[in-house]
């Protein structure tokens, strides 16, 4: 029993031993190869990227100018919109400036009428409650009557039947129909002025609008000339012809009134 234990150990072991050795130097052999192989073989992302021809440069440089002529193009024609719907507002401004002004005249016109009223003494009328009362009466429809044809606002209405800032129905009727017409005048003169700004304001919107559509223009149509030597063909909107043609300042002047 004890030979055949010692004769099978003398056997296997040195087999084993042997078996263990080759897998050693599979592994080894493995290893090496794994670590030799990036040396020869590098991927495709680790190869040095090949110099662009002249060729696929200019087709690069064609391409990047097509795209800022089309922008400008489009930007050209978007300021042009811009310089038309100002210079609408503006007119818009402008008529509403005429017709302020033709309000205001008016409103002078009678005031002016009643220019020497306050150096003559009112007329002598008996103040009885009856009276007083008539004189309230006759000042809150003069000033209704003014409210309805837009001389008087509500707010200055709401003053009249308050008896508040002066207005006193105890007065008499020629009295308060020189104070209603000063009123009226000075509201006109007010809403005038506050026309005249509105219309400058929109003057000078107008003429930057145009200004900035006429640069846009003139940019839109040199980036074009760029590109036609390379003979690339642009998309040009149909409302840049019309950004194109620089609207002459002086057509869009207002006509001060007054």
């Amino acid at each position: 029993m004890e030979k055949t234990v010692l004769y099978q150990f003398l056997v296997q072991v040195p087999l084993a031993v042997a078996i263990w050795s080759v897998l050693l130097v599979l592994a080894l052999t493995v290893l090496t190869v794994l670590v030799a192989r990036p040396e020869r073989e590098r991927p495709d992302g680790d190869t040095a990227p090949a110099a662009p021809t002249a060729g696929e440069l200019a087709e690069a440089e064609a391409a990047d100018l097509r795209r800022y002529a089309e922008e400008v193009a489009v930007a050209a024609a978007g300021a042009a919109q811009t310089a038309r719907r100002r210079r609408e507002e503006w007119l818009a401004a402008q008529r509403d400036l005429e017709r302020a002004w033709a309000a205001y005249d008016e409103a002078e016109t009678a005031a002016r009428r009643f220019a020497g009223a306050g150096a003559l003494p009112p007329p002598r009328t008996p103040r009885t409650p009856a009276e007083y009362a008539a004189r309230e009466r006759h000042l809150h429809r003069a000033a209704t009557a003014a409210h309805w044809r837009g001389e008087l606002t509500l707010h200055q209405l709401g003053e009249v039947f308050g008896h508040r800032n002066g207005w006193d129905p105890r007065l008499h009727p020629v009295e308060q129909e020189v104070r209603l017409a000063r009123v009226v005048r000075d509201s006109r003169h007010a809403e005038y002025r506050l026309a005249e700004e509105r219309e400058r304001a929109g003057w000078r919107d107008a003429e930057l609008a145009a200004e900035a559509a006429r640069t846009l223009a003139a940019e839109a149509y040199a980036a074009a000339a760029r590109l036609r030597p390379l003979r690339v063909p642009v998309a040009r909107p149909a409302t840049v012809a019309a950004a194109t043609r620089p609207v002459p300042a002086r057509r869009w002047r207002p006509a001060r009134v007054g």
